[in-house]
């Protein structure tokens, strides 16, 4: 049994209408982008740890950041929420969060003023 993750057909299909069209030269395979995707933050990867069947990591990784900027992932993560009144799975990690040991004084120099507005917890 294989390790890789591959979306199926019907999967892709929901989330076809979110990608971007596509202009000049013909693009990587959709489904193999989201699936590679998928795959490497599920299982905490480096890009260049990605398996070779799913093709170059760095084509893998450009279509990542340029589609992370453009909003297309934002767009299609809201589009398979919405309509949905209660999640079936909510889940949270904080695996990949860092902050600067001087990350804290920030609020302090009034970067954050909303942050400062709001009542302390006692």
């Amino acid at each position: 049994m294989s390790d890789h993750y591959w979306l199926t057909e019907s999967q892709l299909e929901r989330i076809r209408p979110y990608f971007p069209r596509s202009h000049g030269r013909p693009r990587v395979d959709d489904r193999l982008v989201i699936s590679v995707i998928i795959h490497v933050i599920r299982n905490g990867l480096r890009w260049r740890d990605a398996p070779e069947v799913y093709g170059s990591h760095k084509t893998l990784y450009n279509r990542f950041v340029r589609w992370s900027r453009m909003g297309i992932l934002d767009r299609i993560f809201s589009g398979l929420v919405s309509g949905r009144t209660e999640p079936d799975t909510v889940m949270i990690d904080a695996t990949h969060l860092k902050a600067h040991r001087t990350a804290c004084s920030l609020a302090k120099k009034g970067l954050f003023p909303a942050v400062l507005a709001e009542p302390k917890a006692a």
